[in-house]
């Protein structure tokens, strides 16, 4: 549902907005009041408080919590079954021995944090989180100690490649509507990400691992690969080879990438639209399709070893009870942002931003910000920032293009909370309580948003001069 023209002046739409965060950190953290439960009806009323008409709140809720469903239920689900296959029958423990002898156990969370950078080239964040989490919790099982060491490098590997680097949608986006190139943001922003991700992820997460101890959560895997399933089972599973996991994980890398490289080629006017082909490969690379064949291929491979195709499915359907609480908390944290972003909140805080005579490169990543604070989603920030500075951007050269590209992403990543979806989604994967999930993944959000714009600041007096 697009934004309404604003009820209130920015003062109070902002009064709004925090008093909603507040009073909804206050039900699920104090009051105890289900994460669900208190989102909706933490939605409900801001959006009435907001001024959106009554005849409209429906449609604002429900148009909102069916857009985040549509995006994260399928992702979640058939990820979770591909990842239920891999540990169960061992693939994930074969993976995780192979990256701890090759790298060792000091250095398994920065493996596991490269590893997510590649695979993040063409995943989009909640897809390769997904389809990564077995590995993550399966290296984290072996060494034990707090989880964060392991999850917070690779999920951070995944935000980060979802926010700065084309070909996702979001830097794409900010980079058309400032006239950049794409492949030039792709050059100067790869270099970036890295050094960002290891300043403002990996080292951080090392602080924060040392100092908050959250176990190994058995949410999503059951028991451990060798012990019975159930009662009476006599399953003994010889684990898949190296190669055979690599190329499972790897068939939905190869796959996405047919649909954004293709959709990339197809929107630059490279490729014709409407080619039989062409359309044929972007089908199968949109991404709940590709994950879709990747399961379907884990099945053939991996969930006839040793059981029959009942006994797979029984194990499959098993898989999908304990994320129904995190689909619908998801789904329920992108109504409460899309109800902020419908009030007009994001917008009239954004305009009263523009024109204050800052540097451009700092004007781009404070709106960006504000925006995200504001509503939640990543996107929406990168894509209105880069309308709204366009203007002052006509007279950049393209280096100067993409690190406007990289401010507006660094601000787009920033202070991750309650009305992201993402902020759920990472929580409840990895069996944080609200308060510890503000405590790590908002604060490293932050920390590579602020290194990735301290980089581009850094570099900004070199790309006027070239």
């Amino acid at each position: 549902m697009d934004a309404l023209e604003p009820a209130y002046g920015t003062a109070t739409l902002l009064a709004i907005a925090a008093a909603a965060v507040a009073v909804l950190l206050f039900l699920i953290m104090k009051v105890k009041l289900h994460a669900f439960i208190s989102l909706v009806l933490v939605s409900v009323a801001t959006a009435l408080a907001a001024g959106i008409p009554v005849a409209d709140v429906p449609q604002a809720l429900t148009s909102a919590f069916g857009d985040t469903l549509a995006s994260v239920a399928l992702l979640v689900a058939f990820g979770v079954m591909i990842g239920r296959l891999l540990e169960a029958t061992g693939g994930a423990q074969v993976l995780a021995d192979t990256l701890v002898t090759r790298f060792g156990e000091h250095r398994a969370p920065f493996a596991l944090g490269v590893a997510a950078l590649f695979f993040g080239f063409p995943i989009f964040f909640d897809a390769g989180l997904v389809v990564f989490l077995p590995i993550i919790l399966t290296v984290a099982r072996r060494f034990g100690g707090s989880v964060l060491a392991y999850a917070l490098p690779a999920a951070g590997a995944f935000a980060a490649m979802h926010a700065f680097v084309p070909p996702h949608p979001g830097p794409v986006a900010a980079g058309a509507t400032l006239g950049g190139d794409v492949g030039i943001i792709l050059l100067v922003n790869l270099p970036i990400v890295f050094i960002a991700w290891y300043v403002g992820v990996m080292l951080v997460s090392r602080f924060l691992a040392a100092r908050i101890m959250v176990p190994v959560p058995d949410l999503l895997f059951g028991p451990v690969n060798g012990e019975p399933e159930q009662e009476g089972s006599t399953h003994t599973l010889a684990p898949p080879t190296f190669g055979l996991v690599i190329s499972i994980l790897a068939l939905p890398l190869v796959l996405i990438s047919f649909n954004t490289v293709l959709t990339t080629l197809v929107t630059d006017g490279v490729l014709e639209e409407g080619l039989d082909v062409v359309d044929l490969l972007i089908l199968i690379g949109n991404t709940p399709v590709a994950l879709l064949i990747t399961l379907l291929v884990t099945i053939a491979l991996l969930g006839r070893r040793g059981r029959t195709l009942a006994e797979t499915t029984s194990m499959l359907d098993a898989s999908l009870g304990p994320i129904c609480s995190i689909i619908l908390i998801t789904g329920a944290g992108g109504m409460f942002g899309g109800v902020l972003r419908t009030s007009g909140i994001g917008e009239a805080l954004t305009s009263s931003l523009t024109g204050l005579g800052i540097p451009l490169l700092l004007q781009a990543f404070l709106i960006a910000t504000a925006l995200r604070v504001a509503q939640g989603s990543a996107t929406v920030a990168l894509t209105t920032t880069a309308g709204l500075v366009a203007a002052q951007s006509a007279e950049l050269n393209q280096i100067e293009l993409a690190l406007i590209v990289t401010a507006i992403a660094a601000g787009s990543t920033v202070l991750s909370h309650v009305n992201d979806s993402g902020f759920w989604l990472v929580g409840k994967f990895f069996g944080m309580d609200e308060k510890t999930t503000l405590k790590t993944w908002t604060v490293q959000e932050t920390t590579l948003g602020v290194a990735a714009f301290a980089v581009a600041g850094l570099a900004w007096p070199l790309a006027g001069i070239l």
